[in-house]
């Protein structure tokens, strides 16, 4: 049997589409699963080998999928039907496969990297996000619970540096070496290339590998810092020394001298001033 696992709730609320539009691509009979809801250890249970899942939606879905399914063992394949607002994961993973419209994703979900908050650990697939980046989902947070449709994060994120975000101070630990920086506009932890909507920020990050990428925005005022920030959709911020240190290793940990938010694959975390990352 195939089953075709949809969120309701992804894409603003329009998750039901991409069950619409998945209904094309589909040889023979399946059963459609709304993931809402639904008990993780229940569904994958009745799953046979020759099975296989099909999952509709974006990289919040597909995180929410990986954690809640984290400690099971799932027989059968697992096919993605990217259907996001951002696709983030599919847009590192699609070149493996020349870009399929519905690639094979379980060597890709499987013994992710943990980041631990508040004594909470939950599994990452992209990247966490430290500074302006959360602040700015926390803004897109409230702004949708307002009523608005359509976010534009970059302008969002450009606001945030221009006007609203005062940098903290951070002590970064990689593999159990210390580094401060006297201001912090991001500190992020990859185990992807992309996050944020098709920002490039560790390019040279491989999601298979043993390591993580730890990617700084530091040091720069508000208009340097600015002038820099859209090279980040091309990868080519890391270029730039001053504004930008690069880091590998297995185990990252930034602490902020304030609480500041945070985001997990674009799901935020209000007041936070520490995080660990460990591939």
């Amino acid at each position: 049997m195939q089953y075709v696992l949809y969120n309701e709730l992804s894409n603003n609320g329009n998750g039901k589409e991409s069950l619409d539009k998945v209904k094309d691509k589909i040889q023979g009979e399946f059963e459609a699963v709304n993931v809402v809801g639904l008990n993780p250890a229940e569904f994958v249970s009745k799953l046979k080998a020759e099975d296989l899942v099909i999952l509709c939606g974006g990289d919040g879905t597909l995180n929410k999928f990986a954690n809640n399914t984290a400690d099971l063992e799932i027989p059968c394949d697992i096919l993605l039907f990217p259907s996001g607002t951002g696709n983030d994961f599919y847009r590192d993973i699609k070149e493996y496969y020349d870009d399929s419209e519905m690639p094979s994703i379980k060597k890709f979900i499987t013994n992710l990297p943990t980041v631990t908050i508040n004594g909470n650990t939950y599994r990452f697939l992209n990247g966490i996000g430290f500074g302006v980046d959360g602040v700015c989902c926390e803004m897109a947070d409230d702004m949708k619970a307002a009523g608005a449709k359509k976010i534009d994060y970059t302008a969002l994120s450009i606001k945030i540096v221009l006007f609203k975000f005062k940098t903290p101070r951070s002590w970064i630990t990689v593999d159990g070496e210390t580094v401060e920086y006297k201001k912090t506009w991001i500190a992020s932890a990859m185990n992807g290339r992309y996050y944020g909507g098709g920002m490039k920020a560790a390019p040279e990050q491989d999601r298979l590998g043993d390591k993580l990428t730890c990617m700084v925005f530091k040091d720069k005022g508000r208009i340097g810092t600015l002038m820099g920030f859209p090279a980040i959709f091309k990868g080519e911020h890391v270029n730039n020394k001053k504004l930008v240190a690069i880091r590998t290793g297995k185990e990252i940990t930034v602490k902020f001298d304030r609480p500041t938010s945070l985001q997990i694959d674009g799901e935020t975390v209000r007041g936070v001033t520490e995080y660990t990352a460990r591939k």
